[in-house]
Order: C-alpha cells, then structure tokens, then sequence
C-alpha cells in the first residue's frame, strides 16, 4: 500500500482516489497563496525545508505522518489537503432543490444556489432586499455576517441599489456593479430605496479551515 493509499484508508474513505503527483502541486499553492515560504511552512509543520521541496517538485510521496503535519502546518484536516471531503468533479443543485431561508422581519430573503456537500469551496447564493431591507442588524448589535477567517465575498447587484456596509465603512452599489471584500469582517447588505433589489454573492472559503 502507497503512503497516499495509507492516507485514504485512514481517512476513511476507500471510495476516494488520490494523485500522488497532484500533492506537491496543492501544497505548493496553498502555501504560496498564504504568503508562506518554505521556512515558514518548516516551522509550521515540523516537517524539514528539504523534504517539503521535494513534495513540492513530486520528487517524493509523503507519508502520511508527513502528509499529516504539512497539512497540520497549513491548518487544514488531512482530508482537506488530499480532497478527500470532495464529492466528484460535477455536482448539481435543482431548482427546486435549493436552501431557503431569510428574515421576513428585516424584509430579506435568500436562496442557496450551491451544494451543501463537505468539501465545497465557494458558495453561491441570491438575496432580495425589500425596501428598507437589511441581511443584518443596522445597529450593528448583532446580526452581522461573520464567515470563517480568511473567506472572500463577492456581490453581483442584479436590480436595485444596495449598500454594503463593511467594517463600519458604506458602500453604495448599483445594477451592475460588482463588490469584493474580506468576508471575515463585520457586513452587511441594505436596501435604502423604496423599490426591491436583489444580488447575487459567492463567498469562497478561506485556506485556515478548522
């Protein structure tokens, strides 16, 4: 049994399968995307620079006390860092199946438009704001959106006019216009208009995932 096989048993999941030279590709992206370097990701993990070099250039298959710590190093599951949460490479959502739900009392409605399978990476989702609507207390005294540390939002106004309210500072949007912002900080969405607005928004998950 290959050290990646190991890994697979051990998570679990026998029906998954796993590249070995994909590995060193995905921990090489995930550590350049966190602004680490190979030091930093040796301190991290407890895995040695040489031996993470070569994982990254596919010169060698970690083990899986090595494919553990790496990931450990990366604040992911194990299963995280193989895919093994994932569910193919295709999955569909129906019309009538969609997840809804929202706050008739702040005049917000939603629609999940994405699966809701382990191992999903972004979700997309469309909101419609009556007037006056809010996705959150205006207050501020909670209600606010908070998503996983490191997630990312952007927001697609489709009709109406919404403001963004992010980290105390606002941010008017009209049809059309587009939004991207660090999704772990306070937010939320109004409508301050006397006429519906809908937007769709896709929050991709951070790399720092418990």
């Amino acid at each position: 049994m290959t050290p990646v096989e190991e890994a697979i048993d051990a998570a679990g999941d026998a029906q998954s399968t796993v590249d070995p030279a994909a590995i060193g590709a995905r921990v090489k992206a995930l550590r350049e995307a966190e602004g680490l370097s190979l030091r930093d990701l040796a301190e991290r993990s407890g895995v040695s620079a040489p031996m993470l070099s070569q994982v990254e250039r596919g010169e060698t298959s970690p083990t899986l006390t090595v494919a553990t710590r790496i990931a450990s190093g990366l604040e992911l599951r194990l299963s995280q860092l193989l895919r093994l949460d994932e569910q193919g490479a295709v999955t569909i959502v129906r019309a009538a199946g969609r997840r809804r739900g929202g706050n008739s009392r702040r005049g917000h409605r939603f629609e999940v438009l994405t699966s809701s399978q382990p191992g999903q990476r972004a979700e997309l989702s469309r909101h419609t704001l009556s007037p006056g609507g809010s996705t959150g207390a205006k207050d501020g005294a909670g209600g606010t959106h908070l998503h996983e540390p490191g997630s990312r939002e952007t927001a697609l106004v489709e009709e109406g006019t919404v403001v963004l309210v992010c980290d105390g500072e606002r941010h008017e949007l009209r049809a059309g216009d587009t939004v991207t912002f660090d999704a772990d900080l306070p937010h939320h969405f109004e409508n301050p208009t006397t006429a519906d607005a809908a937007f769709l928004a896709v929050v991709s998950a951070g790399l720092r995932r418990s």
